[in-house]
């Protein structure tokens, strides 16, 4: 399999299993409970691998959020818990969230095990919260180890298509408008949003750069755990859907 196919094929689970818990009911509610309001528990936790940095610092890691946003969230959490604290919490609702949702079975496992693979070889280079995560603590049980190692990746997918896209050219607002605009208010992007239309083809040339990388990052693989990873990605993808 190529690298383009490879991470493509891995899109899916990288980038979705993740994004569950973190638009979780249970994340925002133990978010509220340890005193954080909105979304500041996930710019805390999210951010907070990154130490006690400066506001701008979150917000160009983030790359596609509204800086302003960011700021707001990151300064307004700094005096509900130190930032190793609400990382560790953050980490921890992932961790509830897999056990919930995910089987402990063989699928699960290669998941995990192939997956801490490629997050303990590949560069950090450009993607600090990668860098970051993967420091945190793993969890030795399948289902949290699976969402611990999807989220390292979806981070390093996340820095490859940050880079990609401004790379190409386009503002954070513009790829916005031509992949996800339902979100642009959540990204803090209140204003009308571009027409995508101009926009379209150099966003797909950055998001095929995004698996090309992405997909390369996976060379530490043989040919036979790259065919086992990619069947395992599709396999609890699948039975989350189909749940």
């Amino acid at each position: 399999m190529n690298p383009i196919d490879l991470g493509r094929a891995t899109e899916p689970a990288v980038h979705d299993l993740p994004s569950r818990f973190m638009l979780d009911g249970a994340t925002y509610v133990r978010g509220g409970e340890l005193g954080f309001d909105g979304m500041d528990f996930y710019a805390a936790g999210r951010g907070g691998v990154l130490g006690d940095v400066c506001a701008d610092v979150v917000a160009a890691a983030f790359v596609f959020f509204e800086p302003g946003l960011v700021r707001a969230a990151w300064e307004r959490s700094a005096a509900v818990a130190p930032r190793a604290e609400a990382a560790a919490q953050f980490a921890a609702c992932g961790y509830a969230w897999a056990r919930r949702h995910l089987a402990d079975d063989e699928a699960t496992a290669q998941v995990a095990s192939l997956g801490l693979k490629v997050v303990e070889s590949v560069s950090p280079a450009g993607a600090p919260v990668f860098a970051a995560w993967r420091q945190l603590p793993r969890p030795d049980d399948t289902p949290a180890a699976a969402l611990h190692v999807l989220n390292g990746l979806r981070e390093l997918r996340h820095a490859y298509h940050g880079a990609a896209v401004l790379s190409s050219g386009l503002t954070p607002v513009q790829a916005m408008s031509v992949d996800s605009p339902g979100m642009a208010p959540i990204f803090g992007w209140n204003d009308p949003l571009p027409d995508p239309e101009p926009y379209r083809e150099r966003w797909n040339d950055a998001d095929q750069a995004t698996d090309l990388l992405i997909g390369r990052a996976m060379a530490v693989l043989d040919d036979d755990e790259v065919e086992a990873f990619v069947t395992a990605c599709a396999a609890i993808h699948h039975s989350l859907d189909n749940a």
